[in-house]
């Protein structure tokens, strides 16, 4: 099955006219099954209530374990260094500074990673923990659109990303909550608000919703945990559906 799948139609909308178009960019990075993946669940609920409510919206789907982004390679950096170092270079012109084809394989990579991200109303991310961090694939992709400029608008000088929501969910096999033990093996949370808020991203549109203590019902040593599991996914559950498909009554959510 293709990593992309993209239905376009009229756009949904949810703003009042002149926001722009609603679209979401729906990312998963779990190396498990879907049946076995916590954040795949969560994300699958997500896009299918969102996208239930915006019937004609863009959507775009993105599997980073199935089928992975590349490394970033020396001709990546190399192109990067050289972009940066003319200043604020619109991401058109950036083709004509590279050179060699290394340099030209690595932006044809690059280039729609980003305007998949640049287009996005709404980027969902799935982001099971592994070794208290993200997963190598989610990794990779963030290091390939991380490129000089790429989110900056090149008259400006400002952020592309401002309008831009990120619901990033995430599942862990513990539990990392604040005033827990493991509090500060969290370097998952605190990595993605990092990021996210650095390329732009106003605090305020950046939605961490977190699953824990989700390995309680087949891990023995964790049985005694499982309570507090199935109300972690729960409320995960229920925050979601409020995001992705907000009260009428309710104050529109931007997405």
């Amino acid at each position: 099955m293709s990593d992309i799948y993209l239905q376009q139609h009229a756009p949904g909308r949810l703003r009042e006219p002149g926001d722009g178009t609603r679209s979401l960019l729906h990312l998963d990075s779990s190396a498990s099954r879907p049946g076995d993946s916590t954040s795949r669940q969560l994300t699958a609920l997500f896009a299918e209530t969102w996208r239930r409510r915006h019937p004609g919206a863009e959507y775009r789907y993105r599997d980073l374990a199935a089928q992975p982004v590349p490394l970033i390679s020396s001709d990546f950096v190399a192109l990067g260094l050289r972009s940066e170092r003319r200043g604020n270079v619109p991401l058109g012109a950036v083709s004509a500074l590279a050179e060699g084809p290394g340099e030209a394989r690595e932006w044809s990579l690059t280039l729609p990673l980003i305007n998949e991200v640049r287009a996005a109303g709404t980027v969902l991310l799935g982001v099971p923990m592994y070794n208290f961090s993200v997963p190598a694939a989610l990794k990779a992709w963030i290091d390939r659109i991380t490129f000089p400029g790429a989110f900056t608008d090149s008259v400006t000088g400002e952020s592309v990303l401002g309008d831009t929501e990120v619901v990033a969910v995430t599942a862990r096999g513990g539990c990392y909550l604040p005033g827990t033990p493991r509090e500060d093996f969290d370097f998952q949370t605190c990595y993605l608000r990092a990021y996210f808020t650095e390329l732009g991203v106003p605090e305020d549109n950046l939605h961490v919703i977190s699953a824990e203590m989700t390995r309680a019902g087949d891990v023995p040593k964790l049985a005694r945990f499982r309570v507090l599991g199935r109300r972690s996914l729960d409320e995960a559950r229920s925050e979601l559906l409020a995001l992705a498909a907000p009260r009428p009554d309710a104050e529109p959510w931007p997405l």
